[in-house]
């Protein structure tokens, strides 16, 4: 019987992280070309030395960091939650004038794809999730998405009281679990932003309750 947490074959992963600004930039350019790549000619038909070659890049630099394009996703996806979180924290939590509704708006907003951020969704990465994604990281990334919905209230001064860890929780599924899922039907711009302004209303509604509540 084989062990769940042990996934039956090793999954692609970056081999490391560009520290430095060069490599960051590097890196970036990498990213930038991959999304380019997959956006004209589709996920089969990218390969790791076209990226390479458009990027302006050594194919043996990419292999320092991606090994495979399975890597390169891997390590793509990734960059996306790290962007997704800087910009929550510019956005929503370190601005010192905002009413905590602002906040939970720009938050939401944000994980609704409804506002513009620098990372790039497309439903295709709930397919390669298999691939390239064990059910740690899949962890990893809820709990610090889940995390930012703390620090966002916890910057709203103005709020009575906080929720609850389970109010937040029960948000954050119905927002992030509802993104990915209109991914997955690959719902239209408008539908998008219809479907992120009413959960910005339901998350104000629900906090709201919960702040009277705890108040």
């Amino acid at each position: 019987m084989s062990n769940k947490s042990t996934p039956l074959y090793p999954r692609p992963k970056p081999l490391k992280r560009p520290t430095q600004s060069r490599a960051k930039a590097t890196v970036q350019a990498i990213f930038d070309t991959y999304v380019r790549i997959w956006q004209r000619d589709g996920w089969e038909r990218l390969t790791t030395r076209a990226i390479a070659l458009e990027a302006g890049v050594a194919v043996g630099t990419l292999y320092d960091y991606f090994p495979s394009k399975q890597a390169l996703h891997s390590g793509y996806v990734r960059h996306c939650i790290e962007s997704l979180l800087q910009v929550i924290e510019l956005r929503a939590v370190q601005p010192q004038d905002l009413t905590w509704e602002q906040r939970v708006s720009c938050l939401v907003r944000l994980l609704c794809g409804a506002e513009g951020a620098s990372s790039w969704f497309h439903p295709d990465m709930l397919e390669l999730e298999p691939m390239v994604a064990e059910q740690k990281h899949q962890r990893r990334a809820y709990d610090e998405l889940l995390s930012a919905w703390r620090r966002v209230l916890q910057a709203a001064t103005d709020l009575p009281a906080q929720p609850s860890d389970s109010t937040l929780e029960a948000l954050h599924l119905a927002v992030w679990g509802g993104r990915r899922y209109a991914m997955l039907v690959q719902l239209d711009a408008v539908a998008m932003l219809a479907w992120a302004a009413q959960m910005e209303s339901f998350c104000h509604a629900a906090i709201s309750s919960a702040a009277v509540h705890r108040s």
